[in-house]
């Protein structure tokens, strides 16, 4: 099988097309259930583990050229079964993110947050 180019995709909804096609052409839209799909997500999470596996932290900071392809493979296959779960939950991923990231602001003020990695429910803002 000759080498293929990857699509030119610059957005999240060039992704989600591209996603949806190749779905398509292989007729996988009845297994592509959101059931089926946050499993194989985090199947994909799960293998994005092993690349990290028993390394120091500063070793995870510094990976090989193999482990760090290893490590951009799994992120993909993430982003693809995530991008693919939200199409068709109707979730615009890019909003969902900002809207997080104010409910994230509103639980971890810079100013009681900063430097410390307590989860907000354990945290003393007095």
């Amino acid at each position: 099988m000759p080498p293929m180019n990857p699509p030119a995709i610059d957005s999240l909804d060039t992704l989600r097309r591209h996603i949806r096609e190749f779905a398509a052409a292989r007729a996988w839209e009845r297994f592509h259930t959101p059931k089926n799909l946050v499993m194989a997500l985090s199947v994909e999470a799960a293998e994005l583990l092993e690349p990290f596996q028993w390394l120091t932290a500063e070793q995870s900071q510094n990976l090989s050229p193999e482990q760090h392809e290893a490590v951009r493979q799994e992120v993909a296959d993430v982003l693809i079964y995530l991008t693919r779960l939200a199409d068709l939950l109707g979730i615009d991923l890019l909003e969902a993110a900002a809207d997080k990231l104010v409910i994230n602001a509103r639980k971890y003020p810079a100013d009681t947050a900063h430097g410390n990695a307590l989860k907000y429910s354990e945290r003393s803002d007095d």
